[in-house]
């Protein structure tokens, strides 16, 4: 009975927020609810939830200072001049404007916000695009494929969904997988760099003369309409010169504060909730020595703090009734029976193969949350731990931010003026392999390891 409930809870939980019947913070805590119920959790459902609440405030923490961080790096202005940077030294060479790309988006997507990456990117380089005549999906399919490898970051999501999800602290999740996810990265700039040496062809032989040296000369290209106002004026103005927020003379003290942040979450000898507690407090303080702009600082990221943080105690209700009625052992055992005993011990490395489909036809919310501890449960009947089945659940990633269910892509493609179907068969088999490259890299490295 308790298997059935289980898989029916999982299954009207993906049904709801794939279908938007809900949002994914409304059926974490309503559906869970219904059937901890009908299980017989009785009064003491409130005690499960709160014990699975308990394990996630270092996740939480983590995710309120780390994307107030980042956010705050963008208002003062720390990627502004790596966007000017890149289009000084881009020129007119196509290969240097799509790794310009590929940079630029591994950079911005520290912030864990793939909506932004792709406003600063789309903002920065689209009228480089259109004006050499390259082709938009070049710059989507790049900026796609640097920002799925840096979506594992702790604070993008996937990681504190996975982590909070079977009750593991963040960094001992993440911090074996920085390697692998730096593999996965070169991997991507490699992928980059073959399209620029594509698109370069198709220009050179397409505009033959047009070109001097590696570069396309402006003058020589035929007429073409300019690019409209909406390819270089992007939501919330992120990249506005005349912004107030902007601090140019404090740019390698934020720089330098930046550089030590990542060393700390590398050193890993602090938790890094604390780490971008003090990093948050010390920034802000700097940047802005008034109270009130303070204050403005701190709130104006609330929204965004809110539903990540806010998704991540829903979490609690359903990580707390799955183990607190028992739903989650009696489906793991019923999957131990299923699964043949000469698989069960390599139960990770399957793990990250089914995250790479799995994670593209469901949200992560469904994945993470839903089925991530039925597999762990099941992985340490064969003595796999839990850790290595969340490492290889993350490896999907790449491949998952391609899906029509990331909001994000949508965006990246509407702000390109490209087809999503065209953007697809560029970047999904590009991305699949990235995702291969973190499992191989994931197991080389010890990271997902079978029992």
């Amino acid at each position: 009975m308790l298997v059935l409930l289980g898989f029916l809870m999982i299954l009207v939980f993906m049904t709801l927020i794939m279908t938007k019947k809900l949002t994914p913070i409304l059926a974490l805590i309503i559906v869970p609810t219904i059937f901890g119920l009908i299980a017989g959790a009785g009064w003491d459902i409130g005690k499960m939830v709160l014990d699975a609440a308990k394990s996630m405030t270092s996740t939480a923490a983590l995710l309120m200072f780390a994307i107030m961080y980042f956010g705050l790096m963008i208002d003062v202005g720390l990627f502004d001049r790596l966007v000017t940077f890149i289009q000084r030294v881009s020129g007119n060479d196509p290969l240097k404007i799509v790794m310009g790309t590929a940079v630029l988006a591994a950079a911005v997507s520290l912030d864990g916000d793939g909506s932004t990456t792709f406003i600063l990117t789309t903002a920065a380089l689209l009228p480089i695009y259109r004006r050499l005549r390259m082709s938009p999906v070049v710059l989507t399919v790049v900026a796609a494929m640097a920002n799925g490898t840096m979506n594992i970051l702790p604070w993008g999501g996937p990681t504190a969904r996975a982590a909070s999800s079977l009750h593991l602290e963040i960094s001992d999740v993440f911090t074996p997988m920085i390697v692998p996810m730096l593999v996965t990265l070169a991997a991507a700039f490699l992928l980059s760099w073959q399209l620029g040496l594509m698109e370069r062809k198709r220009l050179l032989a397409e505009f033959p003369n047009a070109w001097e040296g590696p570069n396309l000369i402006e003058s020589r290209l035929p007429a073409i309409d300019l690019v409209d106002e909406k390819d270089t004026v992007m939501a919330d103005n992120a990249l506005d010169p005349t912004r107030q927020t902007l601090r140019p003379k404090l740019f390698w003290f934020n720089l330098i504060l930046t550089v030590g942040i990542m060393g700390m979450l590398i050193w890993d000898k602090l938790p890094l909730a604390y780490v971008f507690m003090v990093g948050t407090a010390i920034a802000i303080i700097v940047n802005f020595p008034n109270p009130k702009d303070q204050m403005e600082r701190i709130t104006e990221h609330g929204r965004s703090i809110v539903a990540v943080v806010g998704m991540v105690y829903a979490a609690a209700v359903l990580t707390g009734v799955l183990s607190g009625t028992k739903m989650v052992e009696a489906m793991s055992h019923w999957l131990v029976d299923i699964i043949p005993n000469s698989l069960g011990p390599h139960l990770a490395i399957i793990t990250g193969l089914l995250s790479i489909p799995l994670t593209f036809f469901m949200s992560n919310d469904a994945f993470y949350y839903g089925m991530l501890p039925i597999i762990a449960q099941t992985g340490a009947q064969f003595g796999v731990e839990p850790a290595s089945i969340a490492r290889a659940a993350l490896v999907g990633q790449p491949f998952h931010m391609q899906s029509p269910l990331v909001p994000a892509i949508l965006l990246l493609v509407s702000l390109a003026g490209v087809d999503l179907g065209d953007h697809h068969k560029k970047v999904l088999w590009r991305t699949a392999v990235l995702s291969l490259v973190m499992l191989a890299a994931g197991v080389a490295t010890g990271a997902i390891v079978s029992a």
